[in-house]
């Protein structure tokens, strides 16, 4: 409670502060640090005034990554025997941020009060994303590199990068996560829906991100306006088409999810895929294609459906994704798609995008992709 209106009374570039002071006079904690994930997912960057005196630590391999990765405190024995470390996730509604690290003397880090410092962590994060609002801090601590300004574009329309709920585990990400232009993805949630958005962009640069732009506010403008799925597609239609007059177009695939009976409407338009998992078996999910948005007035739009049932994971991918070349030449494909999402079935859905866009990187043998490669994964449990 102490921390919670240290925090709320902060200003907001002043949240670690605050937190500080608290754990420093509540739990004589003698450091307390924050980590933000950076853009790539690769790295916990600290929160500091620029120019940063700290160093980056490493998500896979470093006791901070560990509690990043697994969503559960962990506990560091440090070289002082009369410390430890303590590091806590720092995340809102299954949106993963990064990682509180906390040192404190080694009696201070019984069970209860670890859980205790678990919940100042989540409070934090809640804080922090109110905060965003009115700095660019927690913004700027999470660059590893200068982002392009087609990609600051880009993560400015993004709503997080996972999410969770009692039916279900979102998560997505997007690569060159410092250089992208086209590709996003968008979600929305109510009581009893889910909608889904995986958008491909065509063009390069500062115009891909324009139609990306335009294209996402266009679909969030019809579906705040409570209006069906095919119909979102045929206002966001309209509206490309008007400003491009069909030069440019963009490729979606829109879901619409019944979280009481796992009924899922689809408008399938253009080049985003589905594949699910289910009972050890991994499919792809069919679906009649039609026109990407803005390609021609006045298209009409059709939904289609069907069903997920509790146990299923759902991947949805860019063809920056499917259709990423090896130096020999071999196309990624959907074999090896399957391949991955087989090998990945034992991560939490969060997870999951990462490791797949590792093993794209991998395939493709270079550092740097020709195209936008996006990644989603839906774990659906159902009620």
């Amino acid at each position: 409670m102490a921390a919670e209106r240290a925090l709320r009374s902060a200003a907001p570039h002043e949240l670690l502060d605050a937190v500080r002071r608290v754990l420093v006079d509540g739990y004589a904690a003698h450091s307390v640090e924050l980590f933000m994930a950076d853009y790539g997912l690769t790295v916990l960057q600290p929160v500091a005034v620029l120019p940063h005196t700290l160093g980056s630590v490493s998500v896979y391999n470093s006791p901070a990554g560990r509690a990043f990765g697994a969503q559960e405190a962990f506990v560091e024995t440090t070289a002082d025997a009369r410390t430890a470390r303590v590091h806590l996730p720092v995340s809102v509604r299954g949106d993963r941020l990064g990682v509180l690290s906390v040192t404190l003397p080694r009696d201070g880090c019984e069970g209860e009060r670890v859980a205790e410092l678990a919940d100042i962590a989540e409070v934090l994060g809640h804080e922090v994303i109110v905060a965003e609002r009115d700095t660019d801090l927690y913004l700027q601590a999470r660059r590893r590199d200068r982002l392009t300004l087609a990609a600051e574009m880009q993560w400015q329309l993004l709503p997080g990068r996972s999410c969770a709920r009692p039916e279900y585990e979102l998560g997505a990400q997007l690569e060159p996560a410092y250089d992208i232009f086209g590709d996003n993805f968008d979600w929305s949630a109510t009581a009893d829906r889910l909608l889904l958005y995986a958008t491909n962009g065509m063009g390069e640069g500062i115009e891909a991100a324009l139609l990306t732009n335009l294209a996402i506010n266009a679909l969030r403008n019809a579906r705040r306006a409570g209006i069906p799925l095919a119909d979102q597609a045929a206002l966001a239609d309209q509206a490309l088409y008007a400003h491009y007059a069909g030069r440019c177009y963009l490729s979606v695939l829109m879901l619409d999810f019944d979280l009481a009976t796992g009924l899922a409407r689809v408008v399938d338009a253009g080049s985003p895929q589905i594949l699910r998992l289910r009972s050890g078996a991994v499919e792809r999910i069919e679906l009649d294609a039609q026109l990407p948005l803005g390609m021609f007035e006045e298209t009409d739009y059709v939904t289609q459906e069907f069903e997920v049932e509790p146990g299923d994971r759902l991947v949805f991918v860019s063809d920056g994704v499917y259709g990423v070349a090896s130096p020999g030449g071999e196309a990624y494909g959907e074999a090896a798609l399957a391949r991955a999402i087989l090998a990945t079935r034992l991560l939490p859905a969060a997870e999951v995008p990462r490791a797949i866009l590792r093993e794209l990187a991998d395939h493709r043998g270079g550092p740097v992709p020709d195209d936008d490669a996006l990644v989603m994964c839906l774990d659906w449990r159902g009620r």
